[in-house]
């Protein structure tokens, strides 16, 4: 197949969700690393145990927000969890909570590695065809067209300054970075006259073809059966879904590369106030944009972490549909009074963390 087909069904949206202040889920992955680590000494990727990695700051509930707000006609919503359904989660129709031990064999449903999740998103029961899957930090911030992102080949983005071109994977090397340099091992083994770009591709709405992930999962399946023994996100076996799927999708023909540098925020950068700043004017005309966390350890009530969420609901104050009438939001960031939050952060002492 070759472009991509016309299709009336609407688009399907696909969510991964972790509540990581649980105490049952967060007991769990506590005696789970603890073993892992025992059998993998020196295996764990960076920051891929990271609190951060796996804290609630909201995000999704202002996602959905985004989504309603920007693109009001996508298809179904589908949220893959691990035995967690969020407390402000109105019951619809409309959205179907997807539990790991529902969409991957039991063997299997004790995972903490992202990347061994998403990999198995194509299999969801009833998913359409064409679906966006969008990390719950990944926010629409401009009105959607899915003729854009689907149009006659799929959109996806690389950001634009390129990476050392390794051509062995780096125990101290980000997932994303492992991520394309085994891409470009595998796609040179397979097509002679594949090029790599040494790039990594953006934080971004991921456009996905369920029948273009199957025929990836039938030629690729020792890297598909590799990532999906991981528990803990490791250096050796890199994700397949933010990097490989769609270089092969684009080698092929299913999708079109494009260089984009969104408005990419991280919660612990020293520029983020500046980058929030930025959010708040330029909000509706941003295609998509990113907040993520990297305050890895930090306390929850910490003061940057406070900041993302009085952004968030600043810029999407209304509830959209999928939330419950008059509920309590609580999770890990606890939201302050407008006037009490901005004093707080007048008096904060600069801190020099990343």
């Amino acid at each position: 197949m070759t472009g991509v087909q016309k299709h009336s069904e609407p688009v399907d949206i696909v969510y991964l969700w972790v509540d990581g202040a649980d105490p049952v889920w967060r007991n769990q992955r506590k005696q789970a690393y603890a073993a892992w680590v025992r059998q993998h000494p020196g295996a764990l990727a960076a920051f891929g145990n990271a609190a951060g990695r796996y804290r609630d700051n909201g995000e999704l509930l202002f996602n959905l927000r985004a989504l309603e707000k920007f693109f009001p006609n996508h298809g179904h919503v589908y949220i893959v969890t691990d035995g967690q359904t969020p407390r402000w989660l109105r019951p619809s129709s409309r959205v179907t909570v997807v539990d790991h031990g529902a969409l991957m064999p039991a063997a299997s449903t004790q995972v903490f590695d992202s990347g061994h999740i998403e990999s198995y998103l194509h299999h969801i029961p009833g998913l359409s065809e064409r679906f966006l899957y969008l990390n719950d930090d990944v926010f629409f911030g401009a009105p959607v067209d899915p003729g854009w992102w689907f149009g006659e080949h799929l959109k996806v983005f690389a950001e634009g300054m390129p990476i050392a071109h390794y051509t062995e994977l780096q125990p101290q090397g980000t997932a994303l970075v492992n991520a394309s340099i085994q891409s470009g091992q595998w796609l040179s083994q397979h097509y002679p006259k594949y090029r790599h770009d040494p790039r990594i591709f953006s934080h971004a709405p991921r456009p996905m073809l369920k029948s273009a992930a199957l025929e990836l999962e039938r030629i690729a399946p020792a890297l598909f059966a590799q990532l999906r023994s991981t528990t803990f996100r490791s250096w050796q076996i890199p994700p397949i879904v933010p990097d490989l799927l769609p270089r092969w999708m684009v080698h092929v023909g299913h999708a079109e590369q494009r260089t984009l540098n969104p408005l990419h925020i991280n919660s612990g950068d020293l520029r983020a106030e500046q980058q929030l700043g930025a959010l708040l004017r330029k909000f509706g005309k941003l295609p998509f944009f990113c907040i993520n966390d990297t305050c890895d350890e930090a306390a929850d009530d910490d003061l940057r972490l406070l900041r993302i969420a009085h952004t968030l609901q600043k810029l999407l104050p209304e509830p959209s549909p999928f939330e419950r009438p008059h509920h309590e939001f609580k999770t890990a960031i606890r939201f302050q009074p407008v006037s009490t939050f901005e004093a707080s952060i007048a008096t904060e002492k600069p801190r020099l963390v990343a």
